[in-house]
């Protein structure tokens, strides 16, 4: 199905948010409201039209605009904190906006001061941005077919076709990756009405059923150039953009966790019943279930602290952008990611395993949780990962893929 008529560029007046606490007090009280109706979005795949109003409005999608542009600049902590937070109330409302900051801080490392400016204050404004940076069919996820060419006026033409384009759906603004006759690859600010812009809802994934990451199809897209700003260079020093990416990825992953982990403590204590060998009244009691939600919850709290550990580190590559800096940053969020993923998977699993064959019953929904993680933990390979940090600390290299956006 297409939606050609979701978004458009009428003026827009968001909340200002003006530090971090202020941030984390909005985001509390959106996610227990969103929590109300994320089973049933889920399992109707009906999409967050309304809520998304509310969350982009509430000033949360231009927390990381910088303080001269405007906006909190709240650290990377914080943004990460507040990822888990949404996600733990939606996994798909929590995933939506992780390509908006990236096009945030891809502005704020490769933009000019005139784009900073103007596409800074269309965040403040409460205006959203996605993504058609994936394709399909190519050889790998870093190659990009999408071609940018000149129109001879000045501007660019884009034509291509784009996947995995989560948040476009639903934006004002979709950040293009593209790549130029001279093979550089360039992100293009298309703006979502552009004629020639087809967004398709053709996204059917098991989990995160609405964060709308389907196709977008361009043809003959006239864009500014004042528009398109450079992506990736080869040959200059590692940025930060990357790490952002990935530590919002982090986040969405520990927020499905916790998820997790509160719907299977709330149905052990309300409606499980205990094994028979465990001679308790309740399966709250049972020593083996006891050990096991100990488990699984020390390895919930350890990944929160290791997101919350490289969120402080790429707090300093961001203020501080050495190349020693930002490999350190990358490497750590590295570490958070590995664990995410992992804890993230155990809890969906572990609920049912503790909660009992009840917690199976289609009408909970329960599953969702699951879902959602093994859906979202395939975005990078994680053994990738671990290799990166092996040899980071075996042998001092820091210039290993450890993830895409």
């Amino acid at each position: 199905m297409t939606h050609e008529k979701i978004s458009t560029l009428a003026p827009r007046r968001a909340a200002v948010i003006e530090s971090g606490a202020q941030a984390l007090s909005v985001a509390r009280a959106l996610a227990e409201d969103f929590a109300r109706e994320a089973s049933q979005r889920d399992r109707e795949r009906r999409l967050p039209l309304a809520e998304l109003e509310r969350y982009s409005l509430s000033g949360l999608w231009g927390i990381t605009v910088p303080r001269e542009h405007g906006g909190a600049g709240v650290s990377r902590v914080t943004l990460a904190e507040i990822t888990a937070i949404i996600s733990a109330a939606d996994g798909s409302l929590g995933q939506i906006p992780q390509n908006h900051y990236y096009a945030l801080e891809a502005l704020r490392v490769n933009g000019s001061a005139d784009q900073q400016r103007r596409f800074y204050a269309r965040a403040l404004a409460g205006e959203r941005f996605g993504n058609a940076l994936a394709e399909t069919g190519t050889r790998t996820a870093a190659e990009r077919r999408t071609r940018l060419d000149p129109d001879g006026a000045g501007g660019w033409r884009i034509n291509g076709s784009k996947f995995y384009c989560t948040g476009a759906l639903y934006a004002q603004w979709i950040p293009t990756a593209t790549v130029d006759g001279d093979g550089i690859q360039r992100l293009a600010i298309v703006r979502r009405d552009s004629p020639g812009v087809e967004v398709i809802d053709d996204w059917s994934g098991f989990g995160q059923r609405v964060t709308g990451s389907g196709t977008v199809h361009f043809t003959d897209v006239a864009v500014p150039a004042e528009d398109v700003l450079l992506l990736a260079d080869p040959v200059a020093p590692p940025n930060t953009i990357k790490p952002l990416a990935q530590i919002i990825h982090a986040a969405i992953d520990l927020g499905i966790g916790q998820a997790a982990l509160q719907d299977a403590l709330s149905f052990v204590r309300e409606r499980s019943r205990p094994w028979i060998d465990a001679n308790v009244e309740r399966a709250a009691d049972d020593p083996l279930t006891i050990s096991e939600f100990g488990r699984l919850s020390i390895r919930l709290e350890a990944a929160r602290a290791l997101v919350a550990r490289a969120g402080r580190i790429l707090d300093v590559a961001t203020a501080d952008g050495t190349a020693a800096n930002v490999a350190a940053a990358a490497i750590a969020v590295a570490e958070a990611r590995v664990l995410t993923t992992e804890a993230s998977l155990a809890a969906g699993t572990k609920l049912f395993e503790l909660a009992g064959t009840q917690s199976t019953l289609d009408h909970l929904n329960l599953d969702r949780h699951w879902r959602n993680a093994r859906t979202h933990t395939l975005h990078d390979p994680v053994r990738w990962k671990r290799h990166a940090v092996g040899n980071y600390y075996l042998n001092d290299i820091a210039h290993g893929r450890v993830g895409t956006t």
